[in-house]
């Protein structure tokens, strides 16, 4: 298959909005500001795109949107909505800006990443801790990340949830003892008391899962990059007639400072959201 190679010119104004307090241990323990800024920045930016008459505007999105157990993967899956929301008036003529999302695991270097983190646990003579030895995770590098992202762009027609190929999900143990290898040194354990790096589990971190997911319907369809697929139509696209009140009660909520508000406004706006 031929990959289409498209490139930006100087003249185009893509806004791609990729801030959000994206760390899950954090904003679980910081709901309101969370949840907050996280919603209020992707209002923002959508009216400021339709403002400006940008051609298209861009949401990257998160795994952890997908059936979310944690308030920022909720929050994740409330800003794809919105810009939902925004491309359905982009087809009923209400403004002239696509938008459109895009979906992805997690980016190998990026602040939070476990590479680096485990890089200074060996050089500190470890232990590298991981939260639990089934844990799986997608990753891809910052530069196939970047360069996928900008081609979803040009593939978008308004209101898509785009996927990247991020290949198969890696174990985080597994992941950990390569990295000691690597390194030249060896897993201490049991079985080699006289290693150099022990692997302690620590249990998994509030609103943590085993594993991550990309598709909420369940099937996706093939795009003209061989790399990026689109998630096939779900259903919320047909529940969103209220969703302009639902945001306003959230907003409300949000003013008022009351968290559990907050959270059950958020949860009518996510129900497949499961709250511990």
């Amino acid at each position: 298959a031929t990959t289409e190679i498209y490139t930006l010119s100087l003249h185009d104004a893509l806004p791609i909005y990729a801030a959000a307090y994206k760390h899950v241990p954090l904003v679980e323990v910081n709901p309101i500001e969370g949840i907050k800024n996280n919603f209020f920045s992707v209002q923002a930016v959508c009216k400021a795109a339709i403002k400006a008459g940008v051609k298209k505007a861009l949401l990257i999105s998160s795994d952890k949107a997908v059936r979310p157990t944690n308030i920022m993967g909720a929050t994740k899956r409330l800003s794809e909505l919105i810009v939902k929301k925004h491309s359905i008036d982009f087809f009923e003529k209400k403004h002239n800006t696509i938008f459109s999302c895009v979906r992805f695991g997690n980016v190998l270097g990026s602040s939070g990443s476990v590479v680096p983190k485990f890089k200074k646990q060996i050089a500190n003579g470890g232990p590298i801790t991981i939260t639990h030895k089934d844990v799986v995770r997608y990753f891809m590098t910052i530069e196939e990340a970047s360069e996928l992202v900008l081609q979803t762009i040009f593939l978008s027609k308004g209101g898509e949830i785009f996927l990247l190929d991020m290949g198969k999900p890696v174990k985080i143990f597994d992941l950990a003892k390569q990295m000691i290898y690597l390194s030249g040194l060896t897993v201490k354990n049991k079985n080699n008391i006289d290693g150099d790096i022990e692997i302690i589990k620590i249990g998994l971190r509030p609103g943590e899962k085993l594993y991550e997911e990309l598709l909420i319907s369940g099937e996706s369809l093939k795009t003209k990059h061989p790399l990026i697929y689109k998630e096939k139509d779900d259903s919320t696209l047909n529940n969103l007639g209220n969703l302009e009140e639902k945001l306003l009660q959230l907003e409300l909520s949000i003013n008022n400072n009351d968290c559990e508000k907050i959270l059950d406004n958020l949860g009518e706006i996510v129900p497949e959201w499961i709250r511990n």
